[in-house]
């Protein structure tokens, strides 16, 4: 069975030129082993029946070794042989055999995001234009169904027929494309009974109409259509969501590098260019392009894509780095150890794709349904058609009677069950701060039974925050904040930020990767930084915050103290959920000993530290095998993949872009008490999904045996259908009566204490 792809001249007109053998082959990811890799763009797809067509006709050639298409992201994997029988394998090919073979256009997986920016806006512009149409024709319906004369009601269906002619053709070009697809190869699909409703309604209309009828249904014609593309918009918008996480992700990584020849000559290369070998010059505040090893300088590295930690991370010669890392302070020579399709970022990309994957059996009930949706409602078109005009003799009649059949099975109320019901939901959590990226996302956090946090930028607010500033003697405040002035290192940023009035010029400021700065003010050296750096001393291990230190000439003057502060909401979310019977637990990349303390004022049992990107995923992907459905709460970029392995994922809005793009939801306030109130949420928006799906099949139970009983013409057709999406709609409203959950006022005191002197000394 087929679906809403046009056909084949279709696609390749959509599509334009085939992407040529080079591009692809540059494209494809090599995996060893003579196999390789290709992500293809397929925007067309929208119902698990685009999956059976695409990954067939992929799994007959012989090149391909599997191929897996993503609902959601809307993304086909392919994996292929290099080579066959000893001949070389063209992946335009495998190109052309989605687009001939299966009547879908593809492209290259980053021109796909256009494709389908361009179909939405195709879908919104339908959605207009035919709710502009349904409106002015309803209009005039009104003046007919009053008792206007004959002259009067033929010119008003004349008008009526104009008018719904161009939006048919407009609006209905979705439909009339896939099901020509389908029907042309032999199949059929949701589509096939839409345009023969839609079609037959019209041309029935239109004969009425002509011979001076009293009764036509053009109103009820564009309506259906009306109501139909609400539906499939709602459902594009929903699904093209799920794509902003990766390429955003992608968009992290610079566009290219400055590359040091013989002689230090410099030549600015795309990273796609860039080769292991290849010496690359880093100028501070740019991001490193590729892993590498430090050939020469030395700086201090936001490493938070790879363990979310805030803190910099002092780097110099010899040291390892990883592409996406951002280095704040200095200039570095990178020596690169591995090109950009395999570097750093792009595996943490493969691990989003391959958690993504593992999606694609969250298909909304109406698309499982839809194989039997479309062969029951021919025949029973065709039964009453039949069995009227041969019993009945009247084959006018039975043409009506089985339009009316066709349209009062429209699954319109059907198709709006679920999409109504998150658009609603979605309103409601808005309202409360919480913003939802995919909605399949509610159906699958009400079925979670364990809640995973991560712990800077989560937990904790993930800003440096001074402790110990009441204890700081004001001069000391003022000179330090006056070296601070001058980096912009995060601790001397909050340290400068948290001094006002004016702070004194220092002489010869110099920044020292890694360690600090130090300025003169006459024959006075002060530092501001390490204790190494600013006394000579060693710094204790596994403190549970951080220290900057100010001396004046090898001589410690105060030490400040910087600690995260507990997020607003924690503790009432952790308690909320524990009264859900949700198992909570913390994966972090943090110290142990800050992470286990942070664990104990939560009254959490459990947690893990010290976790590198794949080891939080790996920890998720551990939990499913157990048999959990996890919830994943996290911030960082180095979360992405974790969130997009969990069952469902949860961002604050504070979070790297990355972060918030591959979570399912964003929670825009402080307060954590979002995640115990998302869950309730979700769970109502569950209990009227499945009370819609009733109401749906309640509603076909009733109405189809009276349109073959002959007793609904179309425009009755057209009006039950109509109501029974109305009361689809009012259920999904329901929600609105729901209140939002009060969040713990004492959390805001208890986060203030949370990390105080006081609190840490005893």
């Amino acid at each position: 069975m087929s679906c809403c792809a046009p056909g084949t001249e279709g696609a390749l007109e959509l599509l334009g030129a085939l992407p040529s053998a080079e591009e692809l082959i540059l494209s494809a990811r090599d995996l060893g082993e003579g196999l390789k890799q290709t992500d293809l763009g397929v925007p067309e797809v929208y119902c698990g029946a685009c999956i059976a067509t695409i990954e067939n006709a992929l799994h007959a050639m012989p090149s391909v070794e599997r191929a897996r298409v993503n609902l959601s992201t809307k993304r086909v994997a392919i994996v292929w042989r290099e080579t066959v029988n000893g001949e070389a394998t063209d992946p335009v090919d495998i190109v052309r055999t989605i687009v001939n073979a299966s009547g879908y256009s593809a492209h290259l997986f980053n021109d796909a995001e256009e494709a389908s920016d361009v179909m939405k806006a195709k879908l919104l512009r339908g959605v207009a234009v035919c709710g502009f149409a349904s409106a002015n024709i309803m209009l005039l319906s009104v003046s007919v169904w009053s008792g206007a004369d004959a002259s009067t009601r033929d010119m008003f269906h004349w008008i009526s027929a104009m008018i719904a002619a161009p939006a048919l053709i407009y609006g209905g070009r979705f439909y009339y494309q896939s099901a020509w697809n389908a029907v042309r190869r032999g199949r059929t699909n949701m589509d096939v009974p839409i345009a023969l409703a839609i079609t037959l309604s019209y041309i029935v209309s239109l004969w009425e109409t002509m011979n001076h009828g009293q009764h036509a249904w053009f109103d009820a014609t564009v309506s259906l259509l009306f109501f139909l593309l609400i539906g499939r918009t709602l459902d594009h918008i929903m699904r093209e969501r799920a794509r902003a996480s990766i390429s955003g992700l992608a968009r992290l990584s610079p566009r290219g590098a400055m590359v040091l020849g013989e002689n230090d000559t410099r030549e600015y290369r795309p990273v796609s260019d860039i080769r292991p070998g290849d010496r690359i010059a880093i100028a501070a505040g740019d991001r490193i392009p590729v892993d590498g090893i430090i050939e020469s300088g030395a700086s201090d590295l936001d490493v938070s894509i790879v363990n979310g930690e805030s803190a910099p991370h002092p780097v110099s010669a010899g040291a390892a780095v990883q592409a996406g890392m951002l280095s704040l302070t200095g200039s570095l020579v990178l020596k690169a150890t591995a090109a950009a399709k395999d570097s750093f970022l792009s595996e943490i990309m493969m691990l989003m794709e391959a958690a993504e994957g593992s999606r694609a059996g969250y298909r909304r009930l109406a698309d499982r349904v839809a194989q039997f949706y479309s062969p029951v409602v021919h025949l029973l078109a065709i039964t009453a058609f039949l069995s009227w005009g041969i019993f009945g003799g009247d084959w006018k009649h039975a043409m009506l009677i089985a339009i009316a059949v066709l349209i009062i099975t429209c699954p319109c109320a059907l198709g709006l069950a679920v999409p109504v019901v998150q658009v609603v939901a979605a309103g409601r959590l808005f309202k409360n701060g919480i913003m939802v990226k995919d909605g399949s996302a509610m159906e699958r956090l009400a079925n979670v039974d364990m809640v995973v946090f991560d712990k800077t930028g989560t937990l904790t607010i993930g800003r440096p925050r001074l402790l110990n500033a009441g204890e700081i003697d004001a001069q000391y405040l003022t000179l330090g904040a006056g070296l601070a002035a001058h980096s912009r290192h995060p601790l001397s940023q909050t340290l400068y930020t948290r001094h006002t009035g004016p702070v004194p010029q220092f002489e010869s400021v110099e920044e020292r990767p890694g360690e600090g700065l130090q300025g003169f003010v006459g024959d006075h050296c002060y530092r501001l930084g390490s204790r190494r750096f600013a006394c000579g001393e060693d710094t204790a291990g596994g403190a549970a915050s951080s220290e900057v230190v100010l001396s004046v000439d090898g001589v410690e003057l105060t030490t400040f103290r910087f600690e995260d502060r507990l997020r607003t909401g924690a503790e009432t979310a952790v308690r909320d959920l524990h009264s859900k019977k949700l198992a909570t637990t913390i994966l972090s990349g943090d110290r142990a000993t800050v992470v286990e303390r942070l664990a104990k004022r939560l009254s959490l049992e459990t947690w893990q530290a010290d976790l590198s990107p794949r080891g939080k995923t790996d920890a998720v992907t551990a939990f499913a095998e157990q048999g959990r459905k996890v919830m994943m709460v996290g911030d960082g970029i180095n979360d992405a993949p974790a969130l997009r392995a969990a069952h469902v994922s949860m961002a604050p809005a504070t979070a790297a872009d990355i972060g918030r793009q591959a979570a399912d939801f964003v929670f825009m306030r402080e307060s954590l008490s979002a995640v115990p109130f998302a869950h309730e949420m979700s769970c109502r928006a569950g209990s009227l999904i499945r009370q819609n799906f009733g109401l749906a099949i309640g509603y076909n139970i009733i109405a189809v045996p009276i349109a073959l009983a002959g007793y609904a013409t179309p425009l009755i057709a057209a009006v039950a259908m109509s109501t029974s999406s109305l009361i689809v709609v009012a259920n999904a409203l329901r929600l609105n009566h729901m209140r939002a959950g009060k969040a713990d006022t004492a959390d805001a005191e208890n986060a203030e204490r949370e990390f105080s002197p006081e609190a840490r000394t005893a």
